[in-house]
């Protein structure tokens, strides 16, 4: 008789449990929301990224490559299509990408494995979650198709007032993402709450778990300002009250006091989970303890209370009181040392560490130095007289790219290659990865730097053509453009191509040592088949080491446990 060699059957997981469109669109498992929260991202990121591509290229020239005036268009009406192509950029940029990548898409990912749960405290409320960023996503097509508001991202009064685009659509389909915003951090706040094992303490968790709980806490306290504030701004359209119309009574500055008592710390709902990640990603490549533990968890706090108290620094010029100003200007100050804190715990934490530049721990390098650029240009915005000159130049283009780009772009990528074999079980080529980061950061400074620059040489923000003086400074940052384009399609292709011929990725290919790694690689349905009792710091390496047989990583001291997981067929949330 001769043998016949059966191939063992894949493994279940959350990916080939059942493949069927239904249960992707009426899933209620984080890892599968976490996923399309992950593509609907990366696509208004890509729509974003092109936008911002035709604005760079409509800036090689000074009198504007793309919109300009012509014998069938006059100069009026070619820049206001630039105006609707900027604003477009800002809005999906800020309100689709930046906001929701890291939270919604790799907190939904790993929040729950890292805390040992098989979900998140409320799996319904998340995917309805889901589906209102979608239908605000809709409303803002919806919009763009019918008449592209022109307003710019922040939708300043009274020009959003008397804009004949369809800024109410644009405003609503916001407004349906902030509710989205303000559930998804409802959801982490109670998940991280009630949902630790047994044994994890709150001085236990992982700091990725205390830069979401952070983040959380500003959307569910901030987002309410703007989705109010924006309602009430298509009542003055439609209605004519008078909030923001200084005609009817209103004043416009009202409009901006509220746009930036939310809109400042949204930016902190975009940079603490970036430096959440990079908590995560530089002790594990350094294979060290993490330095400084409390400072770096109550920092993100600490960011989270100073991040309310500092819109007034956007309105520097806008007429308000001295007084005001310094104060301000003051706090503007004291929200960079709890920042501050983190970059240095982090440099901390790898001295004398035995590094490993994989591609994540090079993007965790590339976000700590461009995120400092980015915050010592900060803190040049916030002194009063430096502002005043700086004021709506490209100096503050340049400082925003670079911490919302280099910031938060970068951050998240990182997180994405450290996690990618986690959620799809399959290795990148690691070669790309390298070349690409490096291609990238050199992409990034090409392109910001020299905004910085051209700023403070006095060259306005958001027009569509410039003096002939500034074009050498605009040629550079648009070639850093298109070297930033090259440098994504080079990862957009590395990354397909592992999913479908990819190395089968070990369950713990980095040497982590919080719970994520504990789980197969893609993790089953319900994550954990037992409870993960927590009886030791998530940052002790000492007890994880290389297995060559494996090609991964593996733990000497398997973490014991408690009781079994609530049986399959016994658990409702992913029915």
């Amino acid at each position: 008789m001769t043998a016949v060699n059966v191939p063992d059957k894949p493994k279940i997981n959350y990916l080939n449990c059942d493949k069927t469109i239904k249960s992707w669109l009426l899933t209620l498992d984080h890892k599968r929301i976490g996923i399309m929260y992950l593509i609907s991202t990366l696509t208004a990121f890509f729509i974003g990224g092109m936008l911002a591509e035709v604005i760079r290229t409509q800036l090689l020239v000074p009198k504007g490559l793309i919109f300009h005036a012509t014998k069938h268009m006059s100069s009026f009406a070619a820049y206001k299509h630039y105006n609707q192509v900027f604003t477009l950029h800002g809005i999906i940029m800020v309100f689709m990408v930046l906001i929701p990548i890291i939270v919604a898409s790799l907190g939904n990912l790993v929040i729950p494995l890292l805390l040992g749960a098989k979900d998140v405290a409320f799996p319904r409320l998340n995917l309805m979650s889901f589906y209102l960023y979608v239908a605000g996503a809709a409303m803002a097509i919806i919009s763009t198709i019918a008449g592209a508001v022109d307003t710019g991202w922040t939708f300043y009064t009274p020009f959003s007032i008397q804009s004949e685009t369809y800024v109410c659509w644009m405003v609503g389909g916001i407004v349906l993402i902030g509710f989205s915003s303000i559930f998804t951090g409802i959801n982490f706040i109670v998940t991280i709450h009630k949902m630790r094992p047994p044994g994890m303490t709150w001085f236990r968790m992982p700091l990725f778990l205390w830069g979401i709980y952070a983040t959380s806490i500003i959307q569910v306290a901030a987002t309410p300002v703007i989705g109010v504030t924006l309602l009430l701004l298509i009542l003055e359209r439609t209605m004519h009250i008078g909030f923001f119309n200084a005609a009817l009574g209103g004043s416009p500055v009202l409009f901006q006091d509220f746009f930036w008592f939310y809109s400042h710390p949204a930016v902190y709902i975009m940079i603490l989970p970036a430096m959440a990640i990079i908590s995560e990603i530089v002790p594990t490549f350094s294979r060290k303890h993490i330095f400084g533990y409390e400072f770096i968890a109550f920092s993100s706090l600490a960011i989270a209370l100073i991040g309310f108290l500092v819109w007034g620094h956007h309105m520097f010029v806008n007429g308000q009181s001295a007084e005001l100003d310094t104060i301000f200007s003051l706090l503007t100050f004291l929200v960079a040392v709890p920042s501050a804190v983190k970059v240095f715990n982090w440099l901390a934490t790898m001295y004398k560490g035995a590094i490993k530049l994989d591609t994540p721990m090079l993007y965790a390098l590339s976000f700590i130095i461009l995120f400092t650029v980015g915050g010592l240009t900060g803190v040049v915005l916030g002194c009063i007289a430096e502002d005043v000159v700086l004021h709506d130049t490209y100096f503050v283009v340049g400082h925003f790219h670079y911490v919302m780009f280099g910031g938060t772009i970068i951050a998240f990528l990182g997180g994405l290659h450290y996690w990618w074999p986690k959620f799809t079980g399959k290795m990148y080529n690691e070669t790309m990865g390298r070349i690409t980061c490096v291609l990238l950061f050199i992409g990034v400074n090409v392109t910001f730097f020299p905004q910085l620059i051209v700023g403070a040489e006095g060259m306005p923000r958001r027009y569509a053509s410039y003096l002939p003086q500034y074009q050498p400074y605009m040629i550079a940052s648009t070639v850093g453009a298109y070297i930033q384009l090259v440098a994504f399609l080079m990862m957009a292709g590395y990354l397909l191509h592992s999913i479908f011929r990819g190395k089968k990725a070990p369950d713990n290919p980095w040497g982590g040592a919080t719970l994520e790694w504990t789980t197969a690689s893609p993790p089953s349905h319900y994550n954990f088949d037992d409870t993960p009792l927590v009886i030791e710091d998530c940052y002790d390496y000492s007890n994880v080491k290389y297995d060559e047989s494996i090609g991964g990583y593996v733990r000497t001291d398997v973490p014991p446990k408690t009781e079994p997981a609530t049986p399959p067929e016994m658990t409702p949330a992913h029915t």
